[in-house]
Parts: structure tokens; sequence; C-alpha cells
């Protein structure tokens, strides 16, 4: 019997990227942000939901990727993924929700060196699909805040512990 995990798969740019749904709590419409001052650049800030602060991140200034071009269809379908992480609740924007799929695990490639501007430190492996590539993130590992301090994008800027915006 073969191993399989299910995948919440969103468009970030022209990649299509997945993430285990075990960490998704919810994907909601885009919502106003509130902007924190001296956050990192891509912090977007933050919101409340059902009386929850969550902090929201912006992958695309993360990894300085380049919005997609959506159709007005396509804007109904983008928005927030609410992650769940270990009890730490936040945000990544997306482009455009896609759908779950399930994935074997034999069907998933180790990650190159670099896809679209992602580190392979952060992909969990690569799945080829009929219509190009799903890149499973390791979204455990990239919103950490040790990562963060790595990142050029946070370079001279006060590093948050997302956990200071749940409290």
């Amino acid at each position: 019997m073969s191993e399989s995990n299910q995948m919440v798969t969103f468009q970030l740019g022209e990649e299509l990227y997945g993430i285990n749904i075990m960490d998704v709590k919810e994907i909601v419409r885009v919502q106003n942000v509130r902007a924190i001052p001296n956050a990192p650049v891509y912090v977007e800030g933050i919101f409340h939901l059902r009386n929850e602060i969550i902090p929201i991140i912006n992958l695309h200034k993360r990894f300085h990727l380049k919005k997609a071009v959506t159709s007005e269809e396509d804007e109904l379908l983008s928005g927030f993924i609410i992650l769940d992480i270990d009890g730490m609740k936040l945000g990544i924007i997306i482009d455009k929700v896609s759908r779950v799929v399930t994935i074997e695990k034999e069907e998933i490639q180790p990650p190159p060196q670099m896809v679209s501007g992602i580190g392979a430190e952060y992909i969990q492996g690569v799945v080829r699909q009929e219509t190009g590539y799903l890149i499973i993130l390791d979204i455990r590992d990239l919103l950490t805040p040790k990562n963060c301090k790595e990142s050029p994008t946070c370079e001279g800027r006060r590093v948050y512990d997302v956990n200071e915006f749940t409290r």
C-alpha cells in the first residue's frame, strides 16, 4: 500500500504550489490588512478573523515573484490561505486557489537547486502533472523566523516572530 498526502494547491506568480492540507485552517477572500511599522518587507500586515489577529505574509515579496495576471473571474479565487502550524496562525497571500489533490509519495521527485526564485531548502519535492509541475512547499520551514534572518529581503529590518502578533 502506498503512502499519500492531500495538498491544497494554489497559484503564486506563474507556478502551481501545494501545501499539506493538515497545515491549512481555511481559505478566505482578500481582506483589508493593516500594515505593521518596520516589519520585514514581506510581512503585509495583520487582519482580524473571528476575533483573532492573523499576520499576513506576502510570498511574492519574500521570493521576488511577479503577481499572476488574472482575469476578473480568477480574482474571485484569490485570497489568503490561513495556516495553523502547531497552534500558530498566519496567512499567506495567493493569486488563485486551485484545488485539493492527493499525491502519492512515489510521485514526488526531489527538488531542483532553484525553482522560480524559491530555494530548494523550502521545497519538499516536485510532482509532474499534465499541465506542468506542482511544487510542494515545506511551509513550516519556510515561515520560521530563522529563515527570515537569512533572507536578503529582511536585511536591516527587525525580524518578527509571528507569535508576537497572536498573543
